[in-house]
């Protein structure tokens, strides 16, 4: 079990939970399994079980059963949905909205979250991070771009700037900007198409 306090927040109970949390309540159209959650958040199934299963009793999912499969989603008739929410806004938000907005624009490569945000999220100490920084490696347009961090800043309340580098830029390294960026903490994003 990760008894380990959280980075982001230690107002919640671990940072699985946290994870947990976040992936359902942005994404309250959704439902998901345990295992489908389980591999998000990179945590054991029988943790994530625990996990939803005490937030399945608090209130904020619902559980139901399709097929033979139980899935859970957002309760978001729940008077603590909002107040949550928030919370996770400020965050671990970006890892559960960007891998969703960037999941369906075609030509990405890679996606990782630098800056501020990801010294915090792997334990860096530090002042709270104002804006999300994200590497993009690959060829997307632009439009497609500009578009995704939108509605990242629309889910998540803040700023979030997009760099998008070549994949040859990247292998090379030479660029000062990667050269920073490679030395410093980043968090990679699994990305997700819209469907998922």
């Amino acid at each position: 079990m990760n008894n380990q306090a959280p980075r982001l927040s230690p107002l919640f109970r671990s940072d699985t939970q946290a994870g947990i949390l976040a992936r359902v309540l942005f994404n309250p159209d959704r439902s998901y399994t345990t295992a489908d959650l389980s591999r998000a958040v990179g945590s054991s199934y029988a943790t994530t079980h625990r996990e939803v299963q005490r937030l399945v009793s608090l209130g904020l999912f619902r559980q139901e059963a399709v097929g033979r499969a139980i899935r859970v989603s957002a309760d978001t008739s729940d008077p603590a949905f909002e107040h949550v929410l928030g919370l996770l806004r400020l965050s671990y938000g970006p890892t559960a909205v960007l891998p969703r907005v960037l999941g369906g624009v075609t030509g990405i490569i890679e996606a990782h979250i630098y800056g501020s945000w990801a010294a915090r999220r792997l334990g860096e100490p530090g002042s709270p991070p104002r804006d999300i920084d994200v590497l993009v490696i690959g060829d997307p347009p632009r439009s497609a771009i500009y578009d995704a961090a939108d509605a990242a800043e629309s889910a998540l309340g803040r700023e979030v700037n997009i760099r998008i580098v070549s994949p040859e830029a990247w292998e090379a390294g030479e660029d000062l900007f990667i050269q920073t960026v490679r030395e410093r903490p980043m968090q990679r994003l699994t990305l997700q198409a819209e469907s998922e």
